[in-house]
């Protein structure tokens, strides 16, 4: 029985330590092979890739995993496409603290982006009213000029004397026919009642 013991614990020992040794191997290895700290380096790291598709895959991981970008004189830029600007951080990917000025600046991008949209379809909206009045202004102009152009109506002269007439208060010149003619007229009118005598009335029977 004793016999039995004394090997179980021997056996518990042997996989003690194996696994202490396991554990430090793999702590050692892990210090040796560290990962990158930042997206340059994991690039780097992923540049040594063996296959084209292995190279490509690691960099999405970079990708993933850094949204910042080293900068030439020391600190890091994040890179915003939703407002197309660049912001400096301290690390590799932005802080709690700098991930809510970025999207606080976001929220008034926005903002202004929605004003100067309203600005500009006022400012439309406002050039088509001037187009349209200046467009009613060029027909009344038109309409104007077209009546303008027709010929207005010219009244008929009266005709001051007729055949045989003259106008009165009008010089009369000695031998004319205007002249002359009441005198004819005149005549012709004694030699009809010459011819025919206007018919006696007859006496009242008392």
């Amino acid at each position: 029985m004793s016999i039995v013991v004394a090997s179980r614990r021997a056996a518990l020992l042997v996989a003690a330590a194996g696994f202490f040794l396991l554990t430090a191997s793999h702590a050692q290895a892990q210090w040796w092979k560290r990962a990158p700290v930042d997206f340059e380096e994991c690039a780097d790291a992923a540049e040594k890739a063996a296959t084209k598709a292995e190279k490509t895959s690691a960099l999405a991981d970079c990708n993933a995993k850094f949204a910042g970008r080293r900068k030439a004189g020391g600190g890091y830029a994040y890179y915003d496409f939703l407002q197309d600007r660049t912001f400096d951080i301290a690390g590799p990917n932005p802080t709690p603290d700098e991930q809510k000025k970025i999207d606080e600046t976001y929220t008034a991008y926005l903002a202004n982006q929605r004003r100067s949209d309203e600005a500009a379809q006022t400012a439309m909206r406002q050039q088509r009213e001037q187009q349209e009045q200046q467009a009613q202004q060029l027909q009344q102009v038109a309409l104007r000029t077209e009546v303008a152009r027709v010929p207005v109506p010219v009244e008929r002269p009266k005709v001051l004397q007729t055949i045989g007439q003259r106008p009165k208060g009008a010089p009369c010149a000695k031998g004319s026919f205007s002249c002359e003619w009441p005198r004819l007229s005149e005549s012709l009118n004694d030699l009809k009642k010459l011819f025919n005598p206007t018919p006696s009335k007859p006496a009242k029977k008392g």
